[in-house]
């Protein structure tokens, strides 16, 4: 099938971006790895020796930088719809974490020590539409907190991705329900016309 101009203008675009050639040049997967390097030299949220959840973690870009971060005593365990190519130093999940089984095999990995940091990533099939796409992107952000009371120690770490529209007030009004501190963050990797940002939220209560 011929590629449509708006697809071959992508694909420029792509290739062309900075942070993809930074990427292929220092083996990352993907350019979301210095999104998170960003956060983490803002933040502070990663450290030796902590356990981390990497939610909607393919192709591995976030589960690379954790992995280093937190060291060989630490714990990375990365779960996503797609298949993630093994990575030394992580436990790597397929599947949907909605699901019963999937869910309990996540828990099972993760055993019966809560988690220092929850990352998510997690986005939805773009479409083009804003009025299908928002509420996908709200409703996966809702998930990744969901998920992080679950798993999460007093004091722990989210990190999420949101986009700046419908749903965007009241996660960010619950995530101040649940977390001493949230902060809205627009890493310098993330392209500027995208309405793609972080709400990294600490001291989970």
């Amino acid at each position: 099938m011929a590629k449509t101009k708006s697809s071959r203008r992508w694909l420029d675009r792509h290739f062309n971006d900075s942070y993809v050639i930074r990427a292929q040049k220092l083996g990352y997967r993907s350019r979301a790895a210095f999104k998170l390097q960003e956060l983490q030299d803002k933040d502070r949220l990663l450290g030796r020796g902590m356990r981390v959840l990497d939610l909607g973690a393919a192709p591995g870009g976030w589960t690379q930088v954790a992995v280093g971060l937190v060291g060989p005593e630490g714990v990375v365990v990365a779960l996503d719809l797609l298949e993630i190519e093994p990575l030394p130093g992580a436990l790597i999940l397929r599947g949907d974490f909605r699901e019963e089984a999937v869910l309990a095999e996540l828990m099972a990995a993760l055993g019966e020590a809560p988690v220092d940091v929850v990352l998510s990533d997690m986005a939805p099939n773009i479409s083009g539409i804003p009025a299908v796409d928002q509420p996908r992107a709200a409703l996966l952000a809702e998930l990744a907190l969901d998920c992080a009371r679950r798993v999460l120690k007093p004091g722990g770490a989210l990190v999420v991705k949101m986009f700046q529209g419908e749903g965007f007030d009241a996660l960010l009004a619950e995530m101040r329900r649940a977390f001493r501190a949230v902060a809205i963050r627009k890493p310098a990797a993330s392209r500027a016309n995208s309405r793609e940002c972080y709400l990294v939220a600490k001291g989970f209560r």
